[in-house]
């Protein structure tokens, strides 16, 4: 087993890694939660393949089980859903000392955190999660939220779990869309402080890889987090492509998966910014090259204009300015403040 340990400054929890971890999850939730009542959130692709093998696990450990399943895609991560998961456990009776589960991809960590953090005002959840995007970056760190219609993630709320479970059994069942998508995230991280995992990324098998990979990037989600739980600073570099990332995923009105628009995101940023002289030339060349040898493309549908404008209301904009996070290099970031109304204009360079 490979274990983790996040320090934030709200919060202290473990990151497990391990295959087949879900059949005996009760004996790693049992000892970090309060209540004996269990809440399992997921979706209608993953409920078929894993709610059964946690709900079992579950009971096995003494717990009173229940579980509420959601229509799967960002189409459901909206406030409605929320509302749905407050009705659920208050119909049964569900306590400040009960506890959630979220068994499912990002899209379901963040809808379940975010019930989590307001339920009662805060009840304890853990996270299961069963993409590589939501394995390797969603599921740790306390960010959870929904969306609106003016873009991602825009109402939310800080809030650590209380254990992290990583199966990477899970990923078998990932269809290579979505495995693909994962590695958006992942190539992220080699970007941004890590070079040696992005050369690892270029030469080997990533599949046959995968279990150091996960511990890779989450080694760097981890000691970000520590430093600067709450994105007051050095957090900010885990949006790395995410500006306009998010822009690109709205415009699709999300028929485009998170991962997939990070790496266009990723892709178009370093263009601009290598043209401009703030990122070392040659760079947006590899990182196209590594994209397209994991299933993603740099093709973007949009025009800059309106990615520009969609960027507008990103929530890591304060006041008129608006902060790009930028590499000068592969393993190296920084963050870029501009004006909001000059982002078509860096963006067109």
């Amino acid at each position: 087993m490979k274990k983790l340990k996040v320090d934030a400054m709200s919060a202290t929890y473990e990151i497990l890694i391990e295959r087949d971890i879900l059949s005996e999850c009760d004996k790693f939730i049992a000892p970090v939660v309060r209540g004996k009542k269990a809440m399992i959130i997921t979706d209608t692709n993953v409920a078929p393949l894993y709610l059964d093998k946690v709900e079992t696990a579950l009971k096995n450990g003494g717990f009173e089980v229940y579980s509420h399943i959601f229509k799967a895609g960002e189409q459901s991560k909206h406030l409605l859903t929320v509302a749905d998961i407050y009705d659920c456990l208050s119909q049964n009776e569900f306590t400040r000392k009960d506890f959630i589960v979220a068994l499912g991809g990002g899209v379901c960590g963040d809808i379940s955190g975010f019930a989590a953090s307001t339920y009662m005002r805060g009840i304890d959840f853990v996270q299961i999660p069963t993409t590589l995007l939501s394995q390797v970056d969603s599921s740790v760190g306390g960010k959870t939220g929904v969306d609106t219609k003016y873009g991602k993630n825009l109402v939310g709320a800080f809030y650590q779990p209380k254990l992290v479970l990583i199966d990477p059994n899970t990923l078998n069942t990932l269809t290579d869309h979505y495995f693909a998508d994962g590695m958006g995230e992942v190539i992220k991280y080699g970007c941004i402080r890590n070079a040696e995992l992005f050369d690892m990324l270029e030469n080997v098998d990533v599949k046959e890889n995968i279990e150091d990979i996960i511990l890779e990037c989450l080694k760097i989600k981890r000691d970000v987090v520590n430093e600067d739980e709450r994105e007051s600073g050095i957090r900010m570099i885990l949006n790395f492509g995410h500006t306009a990332g998010h822009s690109i995923e709205k415009l699709s009105d999300f028929k485009l998966s998170h991962g997939e628009c990070v790496a266009k995101g990723m892709m178009l940023i370093t263009l601009a910014s290598e043209k401009l002289g703030l990122t070392e030339g040659g760079t947006t060349v590899k990182l196209i090259r590594l994209c397209r040898k994991c299933g993603l493309n740099s093709d973007i549908d949009y025009s800059i204009k309106d990615i520009a404008e969609n960027a507008k209301n990103d929530k890591k904009g304060s006041g008129n300015s608006l902060n790009i996070v930028l590499i000068s290099k592969i393993g190296e970031s920084f963050i870029h403040t501009i004006d909001k109304n000059d982002f078509e204009k860096f963006l067109s360079f």
